[in-house]
């Protein structure tokens, strides 16, 4: 499985785009504005097939480009029912961010929940919900493959802002703790936003959630 880091849209938010060559297939985690352009040709010349997007949480950066990406690939859409409101009808996202942002809901296949398992490349996925910056955000830990998409919970030397509606620095606080801490330490994070790092770093050296 190859893993491509695609930052896009207004505040170069973070898109993965997952990939296996043998399998022909192709899975995308977020899907920020403007996404589907540079995935596309990425697609094509691997002669890939886009199945799934799977949504970290329901923040508008994050599901901007989602209904584009479904219209061009009829991929099946996962993320978690807390942040239903968020992605069917992101216009509501509008009174919080003091301007109309012209988004476009997406309508899910399938929500999930903590303790899930998913299949994806020919891996095993579990599911882990992490509140507090948003009520349905969630993560996709790659066990064997010691990597996990953690979406805007937790970055390098920083944690999500939990100041917007449904936030909760108590929630998120505890969510770190129980939920990426607990991970093996060398397990590499893929953030929303900026480069990625690892359980031990941030156990180390986290200033906003020490160990």
């Amino acid at each position: 499985m190859n893993v491509q880091t695609i930052p896009s849209g207004l505040i170069q938010t973070n898109a993965y785009l997952l990939t296996d060559s043998a399998r022909k297939e192709a899975i995308l985690i977020d899907a920020p504005g403007d996404i589907w352009p540079k995935i596309e040709p990425i697609l094509k010349a691997g002669g890939l097939a886009l199945t799934e997007l799977w949504i970290t949480h329901g923040h508008w950066d994050h599901t901007q480009g989602g209904a584009e990406v479904v219209r061009q690939t009829g991929a099946n859409v996962l993320a978690h029912r807390a942040d239903q409101i968020l992605i069917e009808t992101p216009e509501v996202m509008d009174d919080f961010m003091g301007e109309k942002l012209g988004l476009e809901g997406i309508a899910v296949d399938r929500w999930i929940s903590a303790g899930d398992s998913l299949e994806a490349l020919g891996q095993s996925v579990a599911v882990r919900h992490v509140p507090g910056h948003c009520p349905g955000n969630v993560m996709f830990v790659f066990g064997e493959a010691e990597i996990a998409f953690v979406g805007d919970v937790i970055f390098a030397g920083s944690i999500g802002r939990t100041d917007l509606p449904g936030g909760s620095f108590t929630q998120l606080e505890t969510a770190i703790r129980s939920q990426i801490y607990s991970l093996p330490c060398q397990t590499k994070l893929y953030p929303g936003h900026g480069p990625t790092t690892t359980v031990a770093t941030e156990k180390e050296s986290n200033p906003h959630v020490p160990a």
